[in-house]
């Protein structure tokens, strides 16, 4: 007699994958069984679809009824080669692309469909018939990995650790040497003007600025090597965070070409303060906000290691990952498409490994969240604020178990 406990129930709601829109006030969650969207600051459940089979991929088009669908899981609801537009409003199908290979990512916008295969992107016109517009090859992608702003796509390039900057309005494509390994994040800033990578390394964050593909600066998450589940920008690109397997959010600041640093605004109100003849309250406060300060005298001296003088996050938090091993996850995690942190192959069907975790979307210019699927997911919201000590810290406002309701 077998009197081992079941791990899971049939009828167990799991959560494969985890979207957010392209402003971050929704997020939606592929389910086993169908998918919902939810209000992203509140975590208020928005719209809810029983299919009663399963869905690896769900991806919204900004707040329009039109959601893209990959079929996945143990009882994928459609082909793992198609992808489906649904349309919220009238409860069907409103358009449908097929490919030759599995679908491994999808981004969306009121003019453009981007469909990620293993080994090539290719970006549709939003039309019916869908008509495709171009074709572009990639190196092993099975992690879905691109990226949609306004005026530009990204992707991995041709060759290993490279990225393909393409501008939408004249096709030029632009080809940044990003990594020496390959890449396994890429985040475009909401306004199309900063493009962050890692690597599978883990260990370093580069940012490029998209007009020249220039290197503005380069991030150390840490030393040992990680998973990179998620990166992004705050809605001014200011700051960006950044997840992994380690279970911590770092932020870090960001050099934006078309705005001031914080470190440029501090000294303009510590020279204003002097003028005026007074200290002023923020003259002197976050004095390590570049980063640099973990260290201290170590990172001054000559020969030492890079590690010492690199640029670390100013603020960190920890969030939830638990090892969920039950072959039940994941899907393409927000702006990175992360397939749970593991290799696929080809023939992997999307929403059979570990469910993604650390999924990031800025909900305001101090305040985010960071979602995780499988079968206790959970909706946590972090506010970056200053501290007593005058430095800014990351601290966690509030989580929920979003499927268990309030």
């Amino acid at each position: 007699m077998n009197t081992r406990t079941a791990l899971e129930s049939p009828s167990a709601t799991v959560v494969l994958s985890i979207s957010f829109n392209d402003d971050c006030s929704c997020f939606a969650v592929g389910l086993n069984t169908g998918f919902c969207i939810f209000h992203a600051e509140t975590c208020a459940l928005r719209t809810t679809r029983d299919f009663n089979a399963g869905v690896g991929l769900v991806q919204m088009m900004g707040k329009a009824n039109y959601v893209g669908l990959v079929g996945g899981g143990r009882q994928p609801k459609f082909a793992a080669n198609k992808l489906i537009i649904w349309d919220e409003i009238k409860s069907k199908t409103a358009l449908e692309i097929s490919a030759l290979t599995p679908v491994r990512g999808v981004q969306l916008s009121k003019e453009h469909i981007v469909v990620v295969l293993q080994n090539s992107v290719r970006v549709y016109k939003f039309a019916k018939p869908p008509n495709l517009l171009s074709a572009y090859e990639t190196a092993n992608n099975p992690w879905g990995l691109c990226c949609l702003s306004p005026k530009r796509i990204a992707f991995p390039g041709r060759t290993t650790g490279h990225v393909q900057l393409v501008e939408i309005a004249t096709g030029n494509v632009s080809i940044i040497p990003a990594h020496t390994s390959a890449v396994k994040a890429i985040q475009l800033s909401p306004d199309g003007e900063l493009l962050a990578t890692g690597s599978e390394t883990g260990t370093l964050i580069r940012v490029f600025a998209t007009s020249n593909c220039a290197r503005l600066v380069e991030l150390r998450r840490g030393i040992d090597p990680a998973t990179i589940f998620s990166l992004a920008f705050n809605p001014s690109g200011t700051m960006l965070a950044c997840t992994s397997d380690k279970s911590t959010l770092h932020i870090f600041d960001v050099p934006h070409p078309k705005r001031p640093s914080r470190q440029y605004l501090l000294q303009q109100q510590q020279q204003q303060s002097q003028q005026n003849g007074g200290v002023g309250a923020g003259a002197s406060s976050d004095s390590s906000g570049d980063g640099r300060g973990k260290w201290g005298i170590l990172a001054k001296i000559p020969m030492m290691p890079r590690m010492f003088s690199d640029v670390y996050s100013f603020a960190s938090a920890p969030f939830e990952v638990d090892d969920e091993e039950d072959g039940t996850g994941p899907g393409l995690g927000s702006g990175t498409g992360l397939l749970g942190g593991l290799p696929v192959s080809e023939s992997t069907t999307l929403g059979t490994s570990k469910p993604p975790k650390g999924v990031i979307g800025w909900i305001g210019e101090n305040s985010l969240l960071v979602v995780g699927a499988g079968r206790d997911a959970r909706w946590e919201k972090f506010i970056v604020q200053e501290g007593s000590d005058g430095r800014r810290h990351c601290v966690r406002e509030g989580w929920k178990r979003y499927l268990s309701g309030p």
